[in-house]
């Protein structure tokens, strides 16, 4: 009631010819408008009880997303090249939206890194432990660590001769 009375006072400030004239709606216009009103809320208050993506469930699509885009990696025909580039657009995405995926192939490994080890491997090329495959990548969201890396480490090989250095 206060307002109408309010909009009636702005109204008459203004000059006959500038007054916006009432709305003719008639009752069952008027019942329309209010049961689309009802629909709108109905459907907002549904969007707001859906459940939020699990963190689980984001870093399984995360990781989804990586593998895809390390198998595309070395693809020379057309559409591998634009199924990488909607790839890459999924990924830009994600970084967006605050999800690090982030990959350790060739780092150097360190006892206390927060990776989960599969497999230790001789390698004879290598002059300090490193990775040599990453089997599932870090994720973290927002800066905290979602899914922790699974990784195969490859350490320097032991001498052939069976002399220890002295």
């Amino acid at each position: 009631m206060r307002d109408r009375r309010g909009e009636e006072a702005r109204q008459r400030k203004q000059h006959k010819e500038f007054r916006i004239a009432e709305p003719g709606l008639q009752s069952e216009e008027r019942a329309r408008l209010r049961e689309l009103l009802e629909q709108l809320a109905a459907v907002l208050t549904t969007k707001d009880d859906a459940l939020p993506l699990s963190e689980s469930d984001l870093a399984e699509a995360a990781t989804a997303l990586w593998r895809a885009r390390r198998k595309l990696a070395g693809a020379e025909d057309r559409v591998a090249r634009q199924a990488g580039r909607f790839l890459s657009a999924s990924q830009d995405a994600l970084d967006a939206a605050g999800v690090l995926v982030q990959d350790h192939d060739r780092i150097p490994f360190g006892s206390g890194m927060a990776l989960e080890v599969l497999l230790f491997q001789d390698e004879p090329d290598l002059d300090v432990e490193r990775v040599v495959e990453t089997v599932r990548p870090s994720i973290y969201l927002t800066g905290r660590r979602i899914q922790m890396g699974q990784v195969i480490v490859g350490r320097p090989a032991a001498r052939g001769n069976g002399e220890a250095d002295a």
